[in-house]
């Protein structure tokens, strides 16, 4: 049973560092601000979320596994917050996103 809870802890740790990884990439790569934005939310939610799991599943029961819970939970409720309230404010401040036709011209 500890080689497998390893073996899914591990996985997590490796999906999660994978989607930082493709995250990042995708930071420097996308075109203009919503995009790059949409790029760091996914990455900021689901791949600190898998690496959260990676660590509860090592902790075992006790106070440690409580505290990854409640920090899970804190970046669960703030971060699609957080990138909804920065898109906003964008919009707002008539930011435009990039279409694709204007993305396209040489």
């Amino acid at each position: 049973m500890e080689l497998l809870i390893q073996v899914i802890s591990g996985l997590c740790f490796i999906i999660g560092a994978l989607l930082i990884l493709s995250g990042g990439i995708g930071i420097l790569r996308f075109p203009d601000f919503f995009t790059r934005m949409h790029a760091a939310g996914i990455t900021e939610t689901l791949a600190t979320s898998l690496i959260l799991i990676g660590l509860m599943l090592i902790a075992g029961w006790g106070l440690v596994l409580f505290k990854l819970v409640l920090i899970l939970l804190f970046i669960m409720l703030t971060s699609p917050t957080a990138s909804h309230a920065l898109a906003k404010a964008a919009l707002h401040g008539k930011l435009k996103p990039v279409t694709y036709e204007q993305h396209a011209k040489p």
